[in-house]
């Protein structure tokens, strides 16, 4: 009897978006890391500050997962029992997506630009490189490169907590 794998947590959804658009996602985070290079340590700062607050792929199909359910339960109560139906259905949607990585607005998700945890943690990896947090580059491309390689736990066993 064949074991059933799941995958990889941290590539589970890049694996379920089309190549194309997880380019696109790494091209705007390397733009978005060029053009903060050379900046001052308070726009650093400020742009890691936004990145504490991006909302990734997963809250969003959470929080949308969430409200879907407590719509079919509510207009099951209120108007037809029917209705949750509607919720046992977004319930197996969101199961599906935590074990396979793939739910029905992961697509749209991701071609809105809505990046993994993962994703977000190379970013700011490579904005505080580039801040001087670790040993300092100058060059945002070898600081994206050093970022994704520490698969952003941690840079050269460098405590990663924000040092403001």
């Amino acid at each position: 009897m064949a074991a059933i794998t799941l995958p990889k947590t941290t590539s589970r959804v890049s694996q379920y978006t089309a190549r194309k658009i997880n380019e696109r996602i790494f091209s705007a985070t390397q733009q978005n890391v060029e053009r903060l290079c050379g900046t001052d340590k308070e726009t650093l700062a400020k742009r890691l500050e936004e990145l504490d607050r991006e909302w990734d792929v997963e809250r969003a199909i959470q929080t949308g997962a969430s409200m879907q359910i407590l719509l079919g339960l509510a207009l099951g109560i209120f108007l037809n029992r029917r209705w949750h139906a509607w919720s046992g259905i977004v319930a197996g949607f969101l199961l599906m997506h935590a074990l396979m990585g793939w739910a029905p607005p992961l697509p749209i998700l991701r071609r809105l630009g809505f990046r993994t945890e993962m994703e977000i943690d190379e970013e700011r990896n490579a904005l505080r490189i580039l801040r001087g947090d670790f040993h300092s580059t100058n060059d945002p491309r070898q600081a994206l490169a050093q970022a994704r390689l520490s698969g952003g736990a941690s840079v050269s066993g460098a405590d990663l907590s924000d040092t403001k």
